[in-house]
């Protein structure tokens, strides 16, 4: 599937304009502005919250590893 040419986004544009206006473009614009900002923060925040419980499971094994070790070295009863 090919790209949008200059002339898909001239359309669009003409478009956007007969059906909003040109005095609801900027806030249409705006608002999708914000959305996105939105969404990509979310998904960040996402992102990082799956890094901290990988990096937290990982540590409760290093931990387990290290009482087992701990207890294979114990001096005989």
């Amino acid at each position: 599937m090919s790209g949008i040419g200059a002339t898909g986004i001239i359309l669009l544009v003409l478009v956007a304009l007969l059906l909003f206006g040109p005095n609801k473009l900027p806030e249409l614009g705006r608002a999708f502005g914000r959305t996105l900002r939105e969404f990509k923060s979310g998904a960040r925040e996402m992102m990082d919250e799956e890094d901290r419980k990988d990096k937290d499971s990982n540590r409760v094994e290093v931990n387990r590893s290290e009482n087992n070790d701990r207890d294979n070295k114990r001096l005989p009863d």
